[in-house]
């Protein structure tokens, strides 16, 4: 790795930090960058999902206002996270060679949701049922975006906070905190998988957790104030460079 690449890796993670914190979807940063840099996707996967999460962490402390009063159930659907990030991370170690074919649809899955991810939100926000708490439908729905999460992870965090607007009466800032928890989850379960059975590049994943522990805290403190359009632009155009490179080399 040369002292440039180094830096774009923390400059990436930096920035995928923050858009995780307040979005979601920051693999969408760093994922492509390492592909430019020639990893290959499993690795630079493997290595994205480590890297993130001490910089997940990062953004729970900076939400923990907003999760005052939120153990209960942040516990219990924290089960129910690592559970879904454990299978993913297992089915994509089972079957590595199916990952790189499929990538290119991941990553257009994921540019769709960070596309739709706010208008998704709004619309499943006001045909919320009045018995929509249950906590079934919740666990159910949540085990599947957790296990795409350990599979893959870009846009889990909008998948999340569409699935606890939905299910949730809460104020969305509270809501968001609660998601930052659970991509904690899904994400550090998925890690320990990796580090046991994949193969980490420590000097990558080390970088990326370097910049995404402060981009975590900006999220936090600062990323409310900057315009969602502007990041979701950012996302996608980054996004949309990365499926073309994998699309037509």
């Amino acid at each position: 790795m040369t002292p440039i690449e180094a830096v774009a890796i923390l400059l990436a993670g930096l920035a995928a930090g923050t858009i995780n914190t307040i979005v979601g979807s920051g693999s969408l940063i760093t994922f492509p960058t390492l592909l430019a840099f020639g990893y290959a996707p499993l690795d630079a996967n493997v290595s994205n999902t480590v890297g993130f999460v001490p910089g997940s962490i990062s953004g729970s402390i900076g939400y923990r206002r907003e999760l005052a009063g939120q153990r209960g159930r942040a516990l219990r659907l924290s089960v129910v996270a690592a559970a879904g990030g454990a299978t993913g991370a297992l089915l994509l170690r089972a079957f590595p060679g199916a990952f790189a074919a499929i990538v290119p649809v991941l990553i257009g899955v994921a540019l769709v949701l960070v596309a739709i991810g706010p208008r998704l939100s709004r619309a499943l926000a006001e045909h919320r049922r009045p018995d929509a708490h249950r906590a079934w439908p919740l666990s159910v729905s949540l085990f599947g975006s957790a296990v795409y999460g350990g599979y893959f992870g870009a846009g889990q965090g909008i998948i999340m906070i569409a699935l606890l607007t939905i299910f949730l009466p809460d104020d969305l800032q509270r809501l968001n905190g609660l998601k930052n928890v659970l991509a904690v989850v899904v994400n550090g379960v998925a890690a320990v998988i990796f580090i046991l059975i994949a193969p980490v590049h420590w000097d990558v994943a080390l970088l990326i957790a370097a910049g995404s522990v402060v981009g975590g805290q900006i999220g936090a403190r600062v990323g409310r104030r900057l315009p969602p359009q502007l990041l979701r632009a950012a996302i996608i155009c980054v996004g949309l460079v990365a499926e073309a490179r994998l699309l037509f080399g």
